[in-house]
């Protein structure tokens, strides 16, 4: 199979490297020279195959089997839709698109041309969560009640993606409950086996803001007199990391020299405080299904580390997680306090791979849909764009302060698509 890559970030590299183990990266979409350089020596792509524009490569028709789309949010819309008209099957990196109608004229798309579209929903693809969906369907506990779900994006995490880097303002990509968070959406969707009845939203940006900067701090780190008193101070941030993610995010040249050079110019050298972020730093958001579930998401930069954890309270038990220990507790409900406790701890699987392996099992089946023309996605477009419109729900309640009818709004953006 051939493949092309069209955007060479951080993402993009990852599913690329996985595909180039059984599959050739025949061409390579970049507006970034070092970032396409990069591609073209790793995946040894001709000169003729390396393209600074999706218009250069486009022109030439279809030239590869499927193409890897993970470019900007607000790109993903008007590539994927011109790669389906030339044929293309596609892997989309998340979000589809910030605009749910854009997330709907996708999937009609896609099944106009009767091309596939898998969307890099990699939670689905974990052992941890897979684990949690297997108890949940054996019906052991019996029916799910409410789940209580926690997406912890780490300081650190914050202030480098959310604050000072890509995905900082909404209207250069996404919300951060779209671009972070349609992940959780839709896996809560999928393990309750429901779509949303209703949803509501509160949050806001609360600390990474101009009125909490230290007194005396300056625009940049490397001008600032009282970074060393700072945690966010982007040598603290980046140099101890060299060559790992996040400082492979700021500089090509991961020598210390090469860092330091860029932070002397790019946003990520930039006061967390003296930014144009408008993202949330915190949301919390409160979800009924179709069938009678119910569930709480809290999505904070504030956590010390990066990692998911979920309780799911069932008729006859609870089953508690945390992705970054790999441990999932069963408990089942005793008749008094006395009583022992029933329970039994379940260690998945390791897998190798980032997300917890989850990045390895989204490319099997990518590539194993582009092989069988019956194998059926477990994160395919169609099951997809729900959690999209379930993040774009869960943003508009926050703006507006209300709850939001998930049938109305659907039934509002297809007569919005039809106009």
């Amino acid at each position: 199979m051939k493949l092309a890559l069209i955007g060479a970030g951080q993402r993009g590299m990852i599913y690329a490297r996985h595909a180039h183990q059984s599959d050739e990266i025949a061409a390579v979409v970049e507006p970034d020279f070092a970032r396409r350089k990069a591609a073209a020596d790793e995946f040894r792509i001709p000169p003729e195959r390396q393209f600074a524009s999706i218009e250069e490569f486009y022109r030439l028709g279809s030239i590869c089997d499927a193409v890897i789309i993970s470019s900007m949010d607000r790109d993903h819309y008007a590539q994927t839709m011109a790669a389906l008209e030339l044929g293309y099957d596609i892997l989309l990196e998340k979000p589809i698109s910030p605009s749910p109608e854009e997330c709907m004229r996708i999937q009609e798309k896609a099944g106009e041309k009767g091309r596939k579209v898998i969307v890099c929903h990699v939670l689905r693809y974990t052992n941890f969560f897979m684990e949690i969906k297997k108890i949940i369907d054996s019906g052991e506990l019996g029916k799910v009640v409410t789940i209580q779900h926690n997406e912890n994006i780490g300081n650190f995490h914050m202030a480098h993606s959310f604050v000072r880097g890509n995905w900082r303002r909404s209207d250069l990509a996404s919300p951060i409950i779209m671009q972070k968070s349609c992940h959780d959406m839709d896996v809560l969707s999928w393990l309750v086996d429901s779509g949303a009845k209703r949803i509501s939203s509160y949050g806001d940006l609360a600390y990474f803001k101009e009125e909490n900067a230290p007194e005396g701090s300056a625009d940049r780190c490397l001008d600032c007199k009282v970074a060393a008193d700072c945690r966010f101070d982007a040598r603290k941030a980046y140099l101890p990391v060299r060559g790992q993610w996040p400082a492979t995010v700021v500089s090509a040249d991961q020598s210390e020299e090469g860092l330091l050079k860029e932070l002397e110019t790019s946003p990520y050298g930039r006061c967390v405080y003296r930014m144009d972020n408008d993202v949330c730093d915190h949301q919390v958001t409160l979800i009924e299904f179709k069938n009678g579930v119910t569930a709480t998401f809290n999505l904070s930069g504030f956590t010390n580390k990066m990692y998911r954890t979920i309780k799911i309270m069932c008729e006859h038990g609870e089953i508690r997680g945390d992705d970054t220990l790999n441990v999932i507790e069963v408990t089942r409900f005793n008749s008094n306090m006395a009583e022992a406790q029933q329970q039994t701890v379940i260690r998945p699987a390791a897998v190798s791979g980032g997300h917890n392996g989850g990045d390895t099992g989204l490319m099997i089946d990518f590539l194993e849909n582009l092989k069988n023309p019956d194998f059926s996605s477990r994160s395919s477009i169609e099951m997809s764009v729900e959690s999209h419109i379930m993040a774009y729900a869960a943003e508009e309640a926050r703006m507006t302060g209300t709850v939001i009818d998930m049938d109305e709004l659907k039934a509002k953006l297809r007569q919005s698509i039809t106009a």
